[in-house]
């Protein structure tokens, strides 16, 4: 197989390193085209280390890596204590890689993101795939995709933000041999990559969608001509004891991305949070921007539906794909394992249970990357799993 993944969870750095990289070696020797590596911040004190070991021992043309809460490692997720996960591929067709460093910067032009590798703007957007690691304090993933959805539209970006960080300038991410502690850190991946995206948000729609037809920033004043309250309202009624427990728990809204659709379904809108409701205007406030005209609905969300939204998810990927899986990423949000589930392991397990006992990485995000309705946002409360095909 040309992936292979190991995890360690010795508590002291070189030894883990050493563990996990002598696994995956002997599973798929060294040089590698790709290394990836995560790791819980009881081994961020020894992150130069722990980059330049696992750059000189796996040969990558390219390595990525930031420190996280919780790891994953194959049908594992170590959420308590120290733990290490060394992923790595190859390609045998011709795939071309660019890592990179993305910062933020101001500029007489306006706002930017500098250090964007220059093949992204010759390649073929179908034909390539970014894995992006940011730091949380410094990087804003919003406007990043922003400019990118208008820029490279159809780009597809997978990965999250780095959790586990002590603060401002302890980003701890890596790339090739070095430690950066600000921005963002990224490999491009274009050429003749076999890659599928999943990107399972966990919520369930209730009610009907509706038009958002008075609003502003990230305030919706009214539905269909009538204040929120009055909608919510007339939902409650339609809901059975339990919807109502987790409507009262936490709501969610999703926005439908493609407009042009005679029908919307679970996977067809953005989920978002409802921060605030206002019973003096009846209006509601989301953690993210609307316009008038945009269609939404109300969305619910708990262990049950995360699992079987995950598991559909994986079902109708593979039933569409002659192709098995060959590996997988892994980036989920750390509100979910067992702080959602009641038992550990859980999405990596869910992943696995559909597709076999593929090499997976990952990590517990704070904010999870990825594309839906063709479009790249940051999510939370999510499941962003990359499917790799053998080549």
């Amino acid at each position: 197989m040309p992936f292979a993944t190991a995890l360690s969870t010795q508590p002291e750095t070189a030894t883990a390193v050493h563990e996990a990289c002598t696994a995956v070696a002997g599973r798929l020797p060294p040089p590698v085209d790709l290394a990836l590596v995560f790791f819980t911040p009881q081994h961020a004190a020894d992150a130069d280390t722990l980059a330049t070991e696992v750059h000189q021992r796996m040969r990558p043309r390219s390595l990525l890596g930031c420190v996280a809460e919780a790891v994953v490692g194959n049908d594992r997720e170590i959420e308590d204590g120290p733990a290490l996960c060394v992923w790595a591929g190859t390609w045998r067709t011709s795939v071309a890689l660019e890592s990179f460093h993305l910062t933020y910067a101001e500029t007489p032009d306006g706002e930017t993101f500098l250090g964007w590798p220059d093949g992204l703007w010759t390649a073929a957007p179908e034909q390539a795939v970014i894995f992006l690691l940011g730091d949380p304090l410094s990087f804003p993933a919003d406007e990043c995709f922003r400019e990118l959805n208008t820029e490279r539209r159809g780009v597809r970006v997978l990965g999250g933000m780095a959790s586990g960080v002590r603060g401002l300038g302890h980003g701890c991410l890596l790339r090739d041999g070095e430690v950066l502690n600000q921005g963002a850190v990224g490999v491009l991946l274009h050429g003749a990559v076999r890659v599928r995206t999943i990107v399972s948000q966990g919520c369930r729609p209730i009610g009907q969608h509706m038009v958002i037809t008075k609003g502003h920033d990230n305030v919706i004043l009214e539905l269909g001509g009538r204040s929120p309250l009055d909608r919510l309202r007339e939902v409650w009624t339609q809901l059975g004891p339990r919807d109502r427990q987790l409507f009262r728990r936490g709501l969610h809204v999703g926005r439908v991305i493609n407009e042009y659709q005679g029908d919307f379904q679970r996977g067809d809108f953005l989920v978002r949070n409802v921060v605030a409701l206002d019973p003096a205007l009846g209006a509601l406030v989301l953690n993210d921007y609307v316009r008038v005209g945009q269609t939404v609905q109300f969305h619910l969300r708990d262990a049950a539906t995360a699992d079987e939204d995950l598991r559909a998810l994986l079902q109708l990927d593979l039933s569409a794909h002659e192709r098995r899986p060959e590996a997988a990423l892994l980036f989920t949000c750390n509100g979910r394992g067992t702080r959602l589930f009641d038992r550990p392991h859980h999405d990596v397990q869910a992943i696995r249970a559909q597709a076999g006992p593929i090499p997976i990485a990952g990590f517990f995000a704070q904010g999870e990357f990825g594309p839906v309705g063709g479009q790249n946002f940051i999510h939370g409360f999510t499941a962003s799993v990359v499917l790799f095909e053998d080549d």
